[in-house]
């Protein structure tokens, strides 16, 4: 019950009374220590108070429960050193890691948690020390294997067509080799070295992911966009289509131009996905992010609608045409995409002022033009201004959350022989077993001179507040109207006295 109470209290929107409720239900466990706390209990989704309050955001809640956890270690003027307690925060040993659910959950308020101590030194120090540097080695060493991919897709096998032309359209030249004419030549066998290079790439990329989506789930493994989901979709897909042309190079099933090409494009587009590394390039892949999965695809279906309707009218505008002419509409797929060539005004309106055109064309395309270029495309710029702009306010917070889950998942995926563990075990200390982080508190010496005139004048208040008890006591015998009038004097002489001390502090700051 006292759990699940330390529960409710972290989800109340009145912070200061949940903090002393909470410290209140904490006086009377009896287990303070070890596994039985009652801090220590998970609920239903496996979240202890300390976690909960990070994936709701519960900053006052967070900073209430550090303070508790800290340990003063030296102070010597405006400067002290404290530890704090990360047990629960380092993902070092724990399988529902507190920074991975801040950045997964789709509070805002949570991802402020970041900014603060110990969480922000904690997270700077994995991602400098350790955290950085693997993370610039994966893009080079990525960026070297899809230049080696993309060699052996350019010196794929092929060889010279020799059957006849069907028609005068056909413009085929070379065509696919069979798998026992590929590794022939000397040439060949560099290529086939590729090749395998490429083939285990993708098999590890498939064993790195998969245990990934097992555990996250694939909906929000996929879904988060700080986690890189669209960037998961994109390099699964591409290790497939690597797969699936390797099963039709070895059963010499023509066509493999269709998955390798789709691999090369995905395979580069994941190169954007190390940006995340780098302040000034993080925050833009987060924007484009949202403007594909968010403007791009509502705004396609309306272009598709529209694509649809006016290609249509252009084949049956020209299906009693003579298509040497004017070929651009002369079947049903060529019309489909001429009209978004011209939806995106990547050509002009063709035209063949040698004949003459049909006069419906100019009505549908005047139309055409209106609709596509002068309001679609204006709206799409409006809604992608939109979005940058909301974007824009977020960049740096969205920044350290992407350094976050960039850091969790290098963590998760080297060995632990590579990534030592951060922080000095409380043993050093007496404390026990539990690990600690060493950060150094600098005060400003005007501030701490400030602070030490508040304690002053809050201790003058005091000392007012003392001596009126002091004659209430002594006139306990007297009658109602000296006690009333004793007890306004006492409150107006502290009154006067915090009120003349804060004013003194106030022409000082």
């Amino acid at each position: 019950i006292g759990n699940t109470v330390l529960h409710i209290l972290v989800l109340q929107p009145n912070k200061t009374f949940a903090c002393h409720m909470y410290s209140l239900i904490l006086s009377y466990d009896r287990t303070k220590e070890g596994s039985g706390s009652l801090e220590l209990i998970p609920n239903n989704e496996g979240l202890s108070p300390f976690k909960l309050a990070g994936v709701e955001g519960n900053t006052v809640m967070f900073q209430y429960l550090m303070q508790k956890r800290k340990q003063n270690l030296w102070s010597f003027g405006p400067v002290s050193t404290v530890l704090y307690d990360i047990t629960e925060i380092d993902s070092w040993a724990e399988d529902q890691s507190f920074l991975e659910l801040i950045v997964s959950t789709k509070k805002r308020e949570a991802r402020q948690i970041l900014d603060l101590t110990p969480v922000k030194e904690l997270v700077s120090l994995k991602w400098n020390m350790y955290g950085r540097p693997y993370f610039c080695f994966l893009a080079l060493f990525y960026i070297l294997y899809m230049v080696c991919f993309t060699m052996c897709c350019v010196y794929r096998p092929l060889k010279p067509r020799t059957g006849n032309r069907t028609s005068s359209r056909d413009n085929t030249v070379y065509i696919q080799k069979m798998l026992q004419e590929s590794y022939v030549a000397y040439e060949d066998e560099l290529r086939l070295v590729g090749e395998l290079i490429t083939v285990i790439g993708a098999i590890v990329i498939l064993v790195l992911e998969i245990p990934d989506i097992l555990r996250v789930g694939a909906a929000k493994y996929f879904g988060q966009t700080i986690l890189g989901g669209p960037f998961h979709i994109i390099v699964i897909t591409y290790a497939c289509m690597i797969l699936v042309t390797m099963v039709m190079r070895l059963t010499s099933t023509t066509g493999e131009v269709v998955p390798m090409s789709f691999a090369l494009v995905l395979g580069w587009c994941n190169v954007m996905y190390f940006a995340r590394g780098f302040q000034m390039l993080g925050p833009f892949t987060i924007m484009i992010q949202k403007m594909i999965f968010g403007d791009l695809m509502r705004f396609c279906w309306l272009m598709a609608v529209v694509i649809l309707g006016f290609a249509s009218a252009f084949y049956i505008i020209f299906q009693t045409e003579n298509p040497e002419n004017l070929g651009q509409f002369y079947n049903y797929p060529m019309s489909l995409f001429t009209t978004f060539e011209l939806f995106l005004t990547i050509i002009d309106g063709p035209a063949n002022y040698d004949v003459d055109l049909p006069f419906m064309y100019s009505v549908v395309y005047f139309a055409f033009a209106i609709i596509a270029t002068l309001l679609m495309l204006n709206l799409l710029i409006a809604m992608m201004g939109d979005t940058h702009w909301r974007v824009a306010h977020e960049q740096d917070e969205l920044w350290r959350a992407q350094v976050v889950a960039t850091t969790v998942m290098l963590e998760r995926k080297l060995p632990r022989c590579l990534w030592p563990r951060s922080g000095i075990c409380g043993r050093e200390f007496g404390l026990g077993d539990r690990w600690y982080l060493r950060i150094e508190d600098r005060v400003d010496p005007n501030k701490h001179k400030m602070m030490r005139y508040t304690e002053a004048f809050k201790a003058q208040d005091r000392d007012n507040c003392d001596k009126g008890s002091e004659k209430l006591e002594a006139n306990r015998d007297a009658s109602c109207k000296k006690e009333l009038s004793a007890l306004s004097l006492s409150r107006s002489t502290s009154r006067t006295s915090s009120h003349r001390g804060w004013e003194i502090l106030r022409r000082n700051t």
